[in-house]
């Protein structure tokens, strides 16, 4: 297990947040910072993704960003505002290196290389939000859907993705059935293949091909700042 952030950064920095830190197991759909909320801790994922999912008024969740080893949630709360902005809920099970806010926030504070990774981590977070938000306004639910498996295979690093019909409608802010709908013609193409519960990617190729080209386009800029998944 590896996060690729931390790996990038320098050794003594590398260091002194690993001593902090904590190995925290996580479960698909375990909350791990809810919006509005102090946060005490930033998480860097080792295994599995977490979404940073915005809350509603009336419950409804949508997710605006997907994060996996490749990066760190609860920089935007932690030791920068103390309140979450959105919930940062599971999405596949994983593990992740858990450091105590304060702590981080005193590592931020000695290394003007690790607040320089951190900016450039910000900028491709706040990229994938502004990408996210012009999507789900503009493009077809199984263009958006197809960008998503493609996403969570990224991060999860396998064809087959533990994910029930329910999960990627609440990612993605629409009726069960829509997803449905959506899913059963990306299968009839011979792109995915289904089962209860499961996801496989059949033809990733045909998948970016089918996905919008929001999803080649945060690729480039994620490759571009050194943290694509």
């Amino acid at each position: 297990m590896d996060n690729l952030w931390l790996r990038q950064l320098p050794s003594g920095d590398r260091a002194r947040l690993s001593r902090a830190a904590e190995l925290r197991p996580f479960a698909r759909g375990e909350v791990l910072c809810e919006a509005g909320e102090s946060a005490d801790a930033v998480w860097l994922p080792l295994e599995g993704v977490v979404g940073l999912a915005v809350v509603l008024d009336d419950g409804r969740t949508v997710d605006s960003a997907l994060i996996g080893r490749e990066g760190l949630v609860g920089v935007t709360c932690g030791p920068m505002n103390g309140r979450a902005a959105s919930r940062a809920v599971a999405r596949a099970d994983g593990a992740a290196a858990c450091i105590p806010a304060a702590a981080f926030g005193e590592a931020l504070e000695r290394s003007v290389r690790l607040r320089e990774a951190l900016a450039r981590f910000t900028e491709g977070l706040f990229a994938q939000v502004q990408q996210t938000a012009a999507c789900n306004a503009q493009h077809s639910l199984e263009a958006r859907l197809a960008r998503r498996i493609l996403e969570l295979q990224d991060r999860v690093e396998a064809d087959r993705l533990e994910l029930a019909q329910h999960d990627l409608a609440t990612m993605l802010g629409v009726r069960r059935s829509g997803v449905s709908e959506a899913a059963a013609l990306i299968e009839r193409r011979g792109l995915i293949r289904r089962g209860r519960g499961w996801v496989a990617v059949a033809d990733r190729k045909g998948l970016e091909g089918l996905a919008c080209g929001c999803y080649a386009m945060l690729r480039r800029v994620e490759g571009e700042l050194g943290f694509a998944a």
